[in-house]
């Protein structure tokens, strides 16, 4: 697998010097010097605009970008057969991004911080950090080897898109099942013309499979995954293919078709690559033994004349190793009891401590050119039979239907507000978040605000 990789990745390199230009060449200006006098260097604040950030530059191409944004939000459940409704006020998002470029944009970084980290939902980890990586171009502007952290190509396509610049207040409950949002390791990227308009994206990503960055012991494999895909109508205007809603009313059609697929050598958490509690597993030696995790996506992403469509499937696979015969409790003492459905099944308690099973989002809206937008989306789950798909409090819901309608302030995403509402269908009994059991139908109100400085 290392070699097939490695021979990948030599492959990646090599065609950048074979295909055509990047769509977002940039300037070939003479370098001043990275370390110039500060006074003689030309230093310039670009004008301010709500919502793009404060943009510093200086001769050479050099330049760093500082944005934030805020969201604060309302969200009310009902049950069906239960007068009573729960609510809750949430800080949503808080969040701080540093990106920048020097060296005639050779050099490209970013810096992201969620000041409410662990309020989000997205992820297990607890720290602060969101993004923390160094790209380099080392052949002009088609290709871009980063390291560090950052979202990974695996994942479906909506996660490639920004929190600030979605249809409705949150992610699809998709995202949520099998994103692992961020991972630490080494990411090639390219964007290459390959006819009149169209474009190929490869990627490539390989990382060390337990997620975020943590001050715990990272015991899993490593996590190799690529993803490549095409354009065949030419580029998104804008940056509009890492942006939902067709705010800028694309005049021909566009459209993005992706697939990805991702294989964990031994992972320690749910979903392949998202930390949190590790999960633990031994054998006869009590040497750790875990379970692979592959994924496969496949999605497509369409804009025209302000209609959006969004279309993203995502299957699962779990190998368990024979040899594992224990695993660790929560207090971390070893045990040899793996009972589920009344008999010992190692692999069928394994699997169901997982996100096993297959599922599919599709979404699609319409914005006016009165800044209103009405947006819907359907989510559908198939789980496997033993999958932590079908626990009873948090998942075991296959059907999510939702609708929603946002104003935006101004043309962009700097100031909107956001409702929706989605009628959620559980797959048999069912827990409420407060442990009580229910079967009927839930509903899920959603009221979002968002300001990005």
């Amino acid at each position: 697998m290392i070699n097939r990789i490695f021979i990948a990745f030599c492959l990646l390199l090599f065609s950048s010097a074979v295909f055509g230009q990047m769509e977002d060449d940039s300037p070939d200006i003479e370098e001043t010097g990275l370390f110039t006098d500060p006074v003689k260097s030309g230093l310039r604040i670009n004008g301010y605009r709500l919502g793009e950030g404060v943009v510093i530059s200086a001769p050479g191409g050099s330049k760093i970008n500082i944005s934030s944004y805020l969201q604060t939000g309302f969200e009310m459940r009902n049950y069906e057969g239960d007068d009573k409704l729960y609510n809750r006020f949430r800080l949503r998002r808080a969040r701080i991004r540093i990106n920048g470029e020097a060296y005639r944009s050779k050099i490209r970084y970013g810096l992201g911080l969620d000041l409410v980290k662990g309020n989000t939902g997205e992820s297990d980890n607890s720290s602060m950090l969101m993004d923390a990586w160094i790209g380099y171009r080392p052949f002009g502007s088609a290709l871009m080897i980063s390291f560090g952290q950052r979202s990974t190509p695996t994942d479906n396509r909506e996660l490639f898109m920004s929190s600030f610049a979605l249809q409705l207040p949150d992610r699809s409950k998709l995202s949520s099942a099998f994103g692992t949002i961020r991972e630490v390791g080494i990411f090639a990227e390219g964007s290459f013309k390959v006819g009149r308009n169209a474009y190929l994206r490869p990627a490539i990503a390989i990382t060390d499979g337990d997620g975020p960055i943590s001050t715990d012991r990272r015991y899993g494999g490593l996590k190799y995954g690529a993803r490549v895909s095409y354009l065949p109508f030419g580029l998104f205007k804008m940056g509009g293919d890492s942006r939902q809603g067709d705010m800028v009313y694309e005049l021909s059609p566009k459209l993005n078709i992706s697939v990805a697929a991702s294989y964990n050598d031994g992972t320690i958490d749910r979903k392949g690559g998202n930390g949190g509690s590790p999960l633990l597993y031994y054998n006869d030696l009590n040497q750790v033994v875990l379970p692979d995790y592959t994924k496969l996506t496949a999605d497509f992403h369409f804009k025209y004349m302000g209609f959006s469509l969004l279309g993203e499937f995502v299957m699962t696979r779990i190998d368990v190793p024979a040899t594992i015969t224990q695993r660790a409790r929560n207090n971390a003492a070893p045990s040899r009891d793996f009972i589920i459905d009344g008999q010992q099944n190692i692999a069928g308690y394994i699997r169901n401590r997982m996100m096993a099973g297959s599922g599919f989002n599709i979404q699609g809206g319409y914005f006016f050119r009165n800044f209103w937008s009405i947006d819907a989306r359907y989510t559908h789950f198939m789980p496997d039979k033993y999958s932590y798909l079908n626990n009873d409090l948090y998942y075991n819901r296959k059907d999510y239907y939702e609708l929603g309608v946002t104003k935006y302030l101004l043309k962009s995403h700097a100031v909107k507000i956001q409702l929706s509402y989605c009628l959620i269908k559980p797959d048999g009994p069912s827990r409420k978040l407060n442990g009580e059991d229910f079967s009927g139908f839930e509903g899920l109100t959603n009221l979002l605000m968002q300001v990005r400085f």
